[in-house]
């Protein structure tokens, strides 16, 4: 069976640099024109020379965003589940060789953490862990869905890879959407923020929204981490990525996230800044190539940037976000996978929301009204 890989390996991480360099000012206001946006006219968005088109492109993204969408922003949390992990990732404060104190909840532990969710008025939660299959696996998955599914309207989960049989399970105990990041498509230096561990086989993650979109999952969230390598290159990949699952995963909505790397311990430097008009710029380039998809903000960002964001492209933004297991009630002070940049309270974000003039929603979908 044919899977994004067969596509990925016709591009080369060069030539899409090349490409990027040589997209001229003209390229750039014809692709903006266009009805029908492509690939071609996403990776002339993502071009330096873009850059002078950018309040253009911010209008044509808030229009677009309204069009689609309507002023509206989905609220979640996120729900750590552990932070063991058998990964040593360059980047992450999980990573097995650093040296903490590692902690997985229990039943009754997380159904305390979900209790003070339910408290914020959270309905829609992210389960995360690190990548411990003996400790966290699916087994882990299933029972912690189980537990969750009678109190939250959408269960989404960010963990390893998976097989597709274990993603058919998840889609049967009530898993709505399955966020799984590639960190860089530049697979020759993949393996050397991936080191040890199950993460460091390139192909397998590559192939693992294959295995989501063949289980029939609602929705698919990918992205890249947005500092190991050149931004522009990497997001074109995760693109091309989005665009090839579309394609072939027709039924399944899809997300698309933007983690820039924030301190955590034992984490590198950014190899590529990444600036705050950046972003803005590759956020524009999303909305403008693809209407269809939903842009999720996490509290990596700053408040000023995300209050800015609200009415430029943004669907969905995490909030009061707690990167640590137990970090709301439990164990608040287990180490955290990163600190988060925007601390403020699920209702000081609904309430910046309303000033905005758009509608904070805490439940957008239930499977009641689904096919799947």
């Amino acid at each position: 069976m044919k899977s994004f890989k067969d596509f990925f390996e016709k591009y080369q991480w060069d030539e899409v640099k090349t490409r990027l360099e040589k997209v001229t000012l003209s390229d750039v206001e014809n692709s903006l024109q266009k009805k029908n946006k492509t690939i071609d006219d996403f990776l002339n968005f993502l071009s330096p020379v873009a850059a002078q088109k950018l309040e253009l492109m911010a209008k044509m993204a808030q229009q677009l965003t309204q069009k689609r969408f309507g002023k509206t922003i989905q609220l979640y949390a996120p729900l750590y589940l552990s932070n063991e992990c058998q990964n040593i990732c360059t980047y992450c404060g999980f990573s097995l060789d650093n040296s903490i104190k590692r902690k997985t909840l229990s039943n009754t532990e997380l159904m305390i953490e979900a209790t003070v969710l339910k408290s914020m008025g959270v309905n829609h939660v992210l389960l995360v862990s690190g990548e411990a299959n003996k400790t966290v696996g699916i087994d882990y998955f299933l029972n912690a869905t189980r537990l969750l599914k009678p109190h939250f309207a959408n269960i989404s989960i960010e963990v390893q890879p998976l097989s597709e049989e274990e993603y058919c399970q998840l889609h049967d105990a009530g898993v709505n959407a399955v966020l799984v990041y590639q960190e860089t498509y530049h697979q020759e230096v993949y393996k050397e923020y991936h080191p040890k561990g199950k993460k460091s086989n390139f192909n397998f993650r590559l192939e693992t929204p294959d295995r989501i979109g063949n289980a029939g999952i609602h929705k698919i969230g990918l992205g890249v981490l947005l500092g190991l390598e050149d931004w522009r290159v990497d997001s074109f990949f995760n693109a091309l990525h989005i665009d090839y699952l579309q394609k072939q995963y027709w039924k399944s909505k899809f997300s698309v996230s933007f983690p820039r790397l924030r301190p955590a311990e034992g984490i590198i430097e950014p190899n590529f800044i990444m600036s705050d008009r950046d972003l803005l710029q590759l956020i524009c380039a999303y909305r403008i190539w693809n209407e269809d998809l939903e842009i999720s903000i996490s509290t990596r960002e700053s408040e000023k940037f995300r209050n800015n964001i609200i009415s430029l492209g943004a669907t969905a933004m995490s909030a009061a976000s707690k990167t640590n297991p137990g970090g709301y009630a439990v164990d608040k002070e287990s180490l955290e996978q990163f600190e988060t940049s925007d601390e403020r309270s699920m209702q000081e974000i609904k309430n910046v929301i309303k000033k905005a003039g758009y509608d904070p929603v805490m439940k957008d979908w239930d499977s009641v009204y689904s096919g799947f």
